[in-house]
């Protein structure tokens, strides 16, 4: 068996520990003789199942039981609209941090529902290097609520420090750092994350939504059926037939984060370590790899970097693959080179690639 490093950006690496157990229950999943993907939603050995991931995504983020844990599918780009949907109606109004690509996607779903203050850090070519300082950040008290995206994972740049917005509910898309690192849950209403990068496999989209918070969405009866929050949360999820693997990959990936690695304070500890490796390799470099993002900005998930000229940067790419580094070419829309070190990466991947790139400066100066 071979294996590469996997710097995917999404889907994207996952723990080994992890890929070795769901091999081990393919074909019998907890004595039923079946796959978990063959199993009922509505048996006992599901639901069982299902609710532990809620319960131990409440014990990574530290959340209690005022919280409402839904397991979703249509990705978090389908929460872009969903949010608006059930909480911008009547005279309510949002204010959006836009500090990339995927905050801006979610304000073109938004304003389709309710006016939105927007606070940008936005260059006037397009692309985004920062993130913004707490006294550029002014909110109006009226907001509904305030939507952020801790981390760009196209630019490369990540929150890290939580905004202060005064009394309005903090929503965030934490889908590519979400568990690489603790976070306050009191500073925020609402939480959500595409599972392909960090918790397991695509197919399934968390929201957490605290009580206080879920109150205020829209009445069902107003809604489609399948786009209300109080449809998942009245039937624990389970309206419908849920995306049941990817639910189960989940719930190993949580385990192993709590158990293997013992917590986001340990986690933390190790994407720190991974992000300074390869910042390290692109500030030693003299100037043959570029980062664009200042440095108090810089994503501790997504090192983002330029060469020369992209016909370099082709050749990066393809001579990685060839040494079994996979997953680097830059999103399509900004070219460069990406490297997505999300939690399942080891640190001696992060060496790896480093001692790559060293290799790479040193033959092509």
């Amino acid at each position: 068996m071979k294996r590469v490093i996997n710097f995917n950006a999404g889907p994207a690496a996952i723990p080994m520990e992890v890929l070795q157990r769901a091999q081990e229950e393919m074909l019998d999943w907890n004595g039923t003789g079946m796959s978990v993907m063959e199993v009922s939603h509505r048996s006992k050995e599901y639901e069982a199942m299902h609710n532990e991931a809620q319960d131990l995504f409440r014990t990574l983020a530290g959340m209690g039981p005022e919280w409402k844990i839904l397991f979703l599918t249509g990705g978090a780009s389908s929460q872009f609209f969903m949010i608006p949907m059930n909480y911008l109606f009547g005279e309510r109004k949002a204010t959006y941090l836009v500090t990339g690509h995927w905050s801006k996607a979610a304000i073109k779903e938004a304003k389709r529902f309710g006016p939105l203050d927007v606070i940008t850090t936005e260059n006037p070519d397009g692309t985004f290097t920062r993130i913004p300082k707490q006294g550029e950040i002014k909110i109006d008290p009226a907001s509904t609520y305030v939507h952020i995206t801790s981390n760009n994972t196209i630019f490369g740049s990540q929150w890290h420090y939580w905004p202060d917005v005064g009394k309005v509910p903090l929503v965030c898309d934490m889908s590519s750092d979400i568990f690489s690192r603790p976070f306050p849950a009191d500073k925020f209403s609402f939480i959500y994350a595409g599972a392909q990068k960090n918790l397991g496999p695509s197919g399934v989209t968390v929201v957490a939504i605290r009580e206080d918070f879920y109150n205020l969405a829209q009445e069902q009866a107003k809604l489609s059926t399948m786009l209300s929050y109080r449809t998942y949360a009245e039937n624990n999820s389970l309206y419908n037939t849920p995306p049941c693997f990817s639910i189960y990959i989940l719930n190993l990936t949580l385990k192993w984060l709590l158990n293997t690695i013992g917590g986001l304070d340990n986690m933390v500890k190790i994407n720190s370590e991974k992000a300074r490796i390869l910042y390290s390799a692109i500030d030693a470099s003299d100037g043959f790899y570029r980062g664009p993002v200042e440095k108090d900005s810089r994503s501790q998930m997504n090192v983002v970097f330029r060469l020369k000229t992209p016909e370099m940067e082709e050749t990066f790419v393809k001579e990685a693959k060839a040494a079994g580094i996979v997953g680097v070419k830059g999103h399509r829309s900004t070219g460069g080179i990406r490297f997505s070190i999300y939690n399942a990466n080891l640190v001696e991947s992060a060496k790896t690639a480093a001692g790559f790139m060293e290799e790479f400066s040193r033959k092509y100066r």
